[in-house]
């Protein structure tokens, strides 16, 4: 079984698992089920984030999670060479909801998120590709969160290829 057919399964099973009415994520996971997603730089409550959007709003799909995954899996095996970090970004962190760049709000804001999600550095309580983050990039020509973090990936911290790539989108 290939690494995104383990992920879409486990995806399938925790969703079971809260539409059954568990909502205690961390049961949901066997010892293996922790190891594959260690392997792959990916954090128990980062799945069930998605898990829960898609079960209570109907979105993301299950793609979207695995290509948001795919994405930080590459990062963690090829920028962060299978390391994870042992840092961790909290809300005060992050810039708030109304901060502008490029004359564009809340853009500082899902930039300083992609980044901490690439490096796995997201505080349990934040997700990128939240229901903030779906408007802001449905609002910009409808940007996939996964080619977003990819954009940010490749503009290595400018701030303003990441402005340019959303107002082309636009």
């Amino acid at each position: 079984m290939t690494w995104n057919e383990k992920f879409l399964e486990l995806f399938r099973r925790c969703l079971s698992a809260y539409q059954g009415g568990n909502s205690d994520f961390m049961s949901y996971y066997t010892e293996s089920d922790l190891t594959f997603l260690a392997s792959i730089g990916y954090k128990p409550r980062e799945l069930f984030d998605f898990v829960e959007d898609l079960a209570d709003e109907g979105v993301p799909a299950e793609s979207t999670a695995l290509l948001i995954a795919s994405v930080r899996r590459d990062y963690f095996l090829v920028a962060q060479n299978g390391v994870a970090s042992d840092k961790e970004i909290a809300r005060s962190d992050v810039p708030s909801f109304g901060d502008e760049f490029g004359g564009m709000a809340y853009i500082p804001r899902i930039i300083a998120k992609a980044e901490a999600k690439l490096r796995g550095e997201l505080h349990p309580d934040m997700m990128f590709g939240c229901g903030g983050d779906r408007k802001f990039l449905g609002d910009h020509g409808n940007i996939h969160p996964g080619d977003f973090l990819r954009h940010v990936w490749a503009a290595s911290g400018d701030a303003q290829k990441v402005a340019n790539f959303v107002k082309e989108a636009s």
